[in-house]
């Protein structure tokens, strides 16, 4: 079924000239396996090129208007084009309405997998407006909706990487360094899912899960900043 993309190019500012580039920028590969006869491909493609896209705006802007060392401008980078911040932003959006999903992909309103497959919507719709309409245009909306949101993060320092934000606001607040512990482990080696709690001595302050236990550390420290209020 074809959506009416017209409130969504109003929400994302651009006026496309071919509007099956942005409609295949919303096309999840899951799709496809329920509607094989679907005239366009998936998005993968369009992600592929958006991500570079993104990328060198990002990395051009932070260049051309901060002298910081190579280091900071890296981090600061890392948190504009992160996917937690793209699956934010698209939801901003109201990308997540007008995604092209398996009828399994659309029961998991919210859950981690929903936001992976809007961040890389995101990376695809940057792609898009690229190829329809050039670089200026990518890069004025990557301005617009991306880059914005620098001050933001330079004055709560998300630039830090959670773990390293938890363990300097546990030692000011509380004088204690955080520990980690894994809870759990399931699934099949190739896609294991881990559970990592936060410690702050004996207390547990927090939990989280990834992919790996570095990935899971990482989200139970974001949890635990969340927690503490710091």
């Amino acid at each position: 079924m074809q959506k009416d993309l017209t409130d969504l190019m109003q929400a994302l500012g651009v006026k496309f000239q071919n509007i099956d580039t942005l409609r295949q920028a919303l096309v999840h590969r899951s799709y496809l396996n329920e509607h094989p006869k679907f005239e366009l491909a998936h998005n993968e493609r369009l992600e592929f090129l958006g991500d570079a896209v993104l990328e060198l705006v990002v990395t051009e802007n932070l260049y051309g208007n901060y002298p910081n060392p190579e280091g900071e401008l890296t981090n600061w980078r890392a948190s504009l084009v992160n996917g937690d911040r793209l699956a934010d932003v698209g939801l901003t959006l109201t990308l997540e309405d007008y995604l092209y999903l398996s009828r399994g992909e659309k029961k998991d309103v919210g859950g981690k997998a929903r936001r992976y497959i809007l961040a890389n919507a995101m990376e695809a719709v940057i792609g898009a407006i690229y190829l329809d309409l050039g670089w200026d245009d990518a890069k004025s909306f990557i301005e617009r909706h991306i880059l914005s949101l620098l001050p933001m993060i330079l004055e709560s320092k998300e630039y830090i990487d959670p773990k390293s934000r938890f363990q300097e606001a546990s030692q000011e607040h509380v004088g204690i360094t955080p520990s980690y512990k894994v809870m759990d482990e399931e699934g099949p080696d190739h896609a294991k899912v881990f559970t990592v709690a936060v410690y702050l001595g004996k207390d547990k302050i927090a939990q989280g899960t990834g992919s790996s236990k570095q990935e899971a550390q990482i989200d139970a420290a974001r949890a635990g900043v969340e927690a503490k209020g710091w």
